[in-house]
């Protein structure tokens, strides 16, 4: 029998989760889920450029382990790119150290802890987008966030 899947850290959640080629709808097009955190294994190697040793300290998970998300996230981006597929970032065993919210007034992008929403800075609104909890997550990533 194996192990639960344990929880990886992720740094924040992506700002968008659909990518799609332009000109096809959604509809006609085959979808490829990447999971959260095979996201965050590609920010922290292609885009940040650490090493798979400093991005498995970062995600608190084994190096060996953060190899096969980078490995499982490159064989899904290049099907993406390759077949002209829809690519949806959803899903995975993770919880997330921090936040952003997005103001549904004038559209600024700001951080925030996981759990309070605080009022825009540009505008004052505090009609603002959790994104995190458009994952499915808020109170349960709060301790992740702390002392970090």
């Amino acid at each position: 029998m194996s192990r639960p899947p344990k929880n990886k850290i992720v740094e924040k959640p992506p700002l968008f989760n659909i990518f799609k080629p332009v000109g096809v709808r959604k509809r006609n097009l085959d979808k490829i889920v990447i999971t959260i955190d095979e996201y965050e294994a590609l920010r922290l190697a292609d885009w940040e450029g650490l090493d798979h040793a400093e991005a498995a300290i970062k995600m608190e998970i084994s190096r060996s382990t953060f190899t096969r998300l980078i490995e499982k996230a490159h064989q899904k981006v290049a099907d993406f790119i390759i077949h002209g597929k829809q690519l949806q970032i959803e899903g995975g065993y993770i919880h997330f150290r921090r936040n952003q919210l997005r103001c549904r007034e004038c559209g600024n992008i700001y951080p925030s802890d996981v759990v309070n929403l605080y009022p825009c800075p540009v505008c004052g609104s505090t009609n603002v987008e959790n994104i995190a909890k458009n994952f499915g997550h808020g109170r349960c990533c709060h301790r992740y966030g702390q002392n970090k």
